[in-house]
């Protein structure tokens, strides 16, 4: 669990190379994750929490058959950044866009799986990446 500041990406990542080490993940999909992480804990941070708070963030892991599962939430306000809608507005505003939005289109590239949902206020998002 880590508050949703952006002093506690760096405390994020630390989490996730030793669980990388710990799972025998190869380094160039443990890189990956950590886009992935990277950019739905700024997504967090910046958006969900207008620069920040103390509200936690869940981060939970696992890896077998040659697949990453994570499962990250917030208790941020909703928002499905894998949605169909979310993908197709960002796609259409990426070549006006200075800032934001390409890293969801970019982890949402690198996930084989994910899944949305907004329960008991907050926000669940699942996804499976290749180890």
């Amino acid at each position: 669990m880590f508050p949703s500041r952006l002093d506690a990406l760096r405390d994020a990542r630390g989490f996730l190379e030793s669980f990388c080490e710990q799972a025998g993940v190869a380094r160039q999909p443990c890189l990956k994750l950590n886009l992935v992480v990277e950019e739905l804990f700024l997504n967090t941070v910046k958006h969900g929490h207008r620069g920040g708070s103390d509200a936690p963030v869940w981060i939970t892991l696992t890896a077998q058959a040659g697949a990453i599962r994570m499962s990250y939430e917030d208790r941020a306000p909703p928002f499905n950044p894998f949605a169909a809608a979310t993908r197709e507005m960002l796609e259409a505003l990426a070549h006006s866009r200075r800032e934001g939005g390409l890293g969801v289109l970019l982890a949402h590239g690198l996930t084989v799986d994910n899944d949305y949902a907004y329960l008991f206020g907050r926000n669940r998002i699942r996804l499976t990446l290749d180890a």
